[in-house]
């Protein structure tokens, strides 16, 4: 998994870079290594990466409810008095 992102990342990086070095020759097909290389990047390679790297955690601890409200109002009061 790990290896398919970093292939995805440098396509799409590539496309865009020679989407921008054909611009001065071709302005339709430049757009379009432009566009398919941020596809890449924006609905490839961000959404492998985020389920690769959020596997195993717990959504509940990432959202903002009563019970963390708490939690975070009681970390505040227990900080030394010299901070």
């Amino acid at each position: 998994m790990k290896y398919l992102i970093i292939l995805v990342t440098l396509a799409s990086f590539a496309s865009i870079i020679y989407g921008f070095s054909l611009e001065t020759q071709d302005t339709v097909v430049a757009h379009k290594f432009i566009g398919f290389g941020t596809v890449g990047l924006f609905l490839l390679a961000m959404p492998l990466f985020l389920i690769k790297h959020s596997k195993g955690k717990k959504m509940k601890d990432y959202m903002l409810n009563e019970e963390n409200i708490r939690k975070m109002r009681n970390k505040e009061t227990e900080k030394p008095e010299n901070q």
